[in-house]
């Protein structure tokens, strides 16, 4: 389970129970950070915490922040600058960034209802977005802390924009975002001012099929739920101990490869290992998975015995001669020396991260230019009206 799907049972459980609690989200930034923009962190009441929006060194002041915010009632928007000279050397963050994070109160009609639409995504496979409004400037007619959602299915929602055209811009910028499936900071423009507002694409958690069922498919799959994803395992021949090794999977079939991705859209296919450690019946899944839109397929074996089985696809009309097959890697994972199953797993989860993030999975130490896109945190949240009373120019000052 990741940190998001977390944060989400937290809130569930402190609501159940009807404790107050305080959202802290970070929504933009610039130059190096440790989080980027859509890192949350839940404060109760008691001081039980859920996730985190730094590596530890901004939590302290949140902490402060969220206790500020249950007080009073109202969102706060810290801007955490560490880029000048003059930051205390006792609250320093060496990363020469600046983060902006709007802490709230757990409201039913704001953080919550982000957060339940958030988990709706996530449980029916959905894309959506939640588009939230950190600074105002002029007499626009919203707030610090207004949303909007929007599903792909195109039902919206919206709460603290009190002006149609004003919606209706930040509606065009959240379908532009579903679109592109990209988050951004966004900056609208109106006759009465300006606002800015954080534009965040959720995407439903990456879906993985594990085909095989033996010693060496436990690993992956854990190491795959612990990211978050959505992991199904398929074996032809399992035996009964099947269910007992994969019982926190979402789903275990024992079944033909081609009849368990019947029920499957194309998204939810594209991701896959095949490990049955037996040649034809890896030719059988293969044959099953080619005709797909395939994203990633990591195949188990030397580069001779992929070769060979990518020769008799072609041989079955399947594959055209000599046709490149960017999506299948095998040998699967990243050069890491792997040895034991469990190694051997990291190396394939990590490989599967760098190819869905479009990263070539090298040394980040040998990396040109920034780690993330850049972005101007910094003078969005100063030029547009934060007010000085809440923006914190290193941690832990008032």
């Amino acid at each position: 389970m990741n940190e998001l799907q977390r944060i989400i049972q937290c809130c569930a459980r402190l609501r159940g129970r009807g404790e107050m609690a305080a959202l802290a989200t970070v929504v933009a930034v610039e130059g190096s950070t440790y989080r980027r923009p859509g890192a949350r962190m839940l404060v109760s009441a008691d001081g039980e915490a859920e996730g985190a929006i730094s590596g530890g060194c901004l939590e302290r002041d949140v902490f402060r922040q969220a206790a500020r915010v249950l007080h009073g009632g109202q969102p706060v928007v810290a801007v955490y600058d560490s880029t000048g000279e003059d930051v205390d050397e006792g609250y320093s963050l060496g990363c020469n960034g600046v983060v902006v994070v709007l802490v709230e109160p757990l409201a039913p009609d704001g953080p919550a209802a982000a957060l339940d639409f958030i988990a709706d995504c996530m449980r029916r496979r959905r894309k959506g977005v939640v588009a939230t409004v950190f600074a105002v400037h002029g007499a626009v007619r919203t707030r610090i802390g207004a949303r909007l959602t929007l599903a792909d299915d195109g039902a919206t929602s919206a709460t603290g924009i009190d002006d149609d055209s004003t919606r209706d811009r930040l509606f065009a910028e959240a379908s532009k975002a579903l679109r592109t499936g990209r988050s951004s900071r966004t900056r609208i423009c109106t006759p009465s001012g300006e606002f800015e507002a954080f534009v965040e694409f959720i995407a439903p958690p990456l879906a993985l099929t594990i085909f095989g069922a033996g010693p060496d498919a436990v690993p992956l799959a854990h190491f795959a739920q612990a990211l978050g994803w959505h992991v199904r395992v398929v074996s032809r021949n399992a035996g009964h101990g099947i269910h007992a090794r994969f019982a926190s999977a979402d789903r275990v079939l024992v079944a033909e490869a081609d009849s368990a991705l019947d029920g499957l859209s194309d998204e939810e296919g594209a991701i896959a290992a095949v490990m049955t450690h037996n040649y034809f019946e890896d030719l059988r899944v293969l044959r099953a998975l080619v005709p797909r839109r395939l994203r990633y397929v990591a195949l188990l074996g030397p580069k001779r015995r992929t070769a060979r089985l990518l020769a008799a696809l072609e041989e079955e009309g399947l594959m055209s001669r000599g046709e490149a097959a960017p999506w299948l890697h095998g040998p699967a994972g990243l050069d890491i020396g792997a040895d034991t199953p469990e190694e051997i797993a990291l190396a394939i989860v990590a490989e599967i991260r760098a190819v869905v993030a479009g990263r070539k999975g090298a040394f980040a130490r040998e990396r040109r230019g920034p780690m993330h896109p850049r972005s101007e945190a910094r003078e969005t949240a100063l030029a547009l009206g934060v007010p000085r009373s809440e923006v914190v120019c290193g941690v832990g000052a008032d």
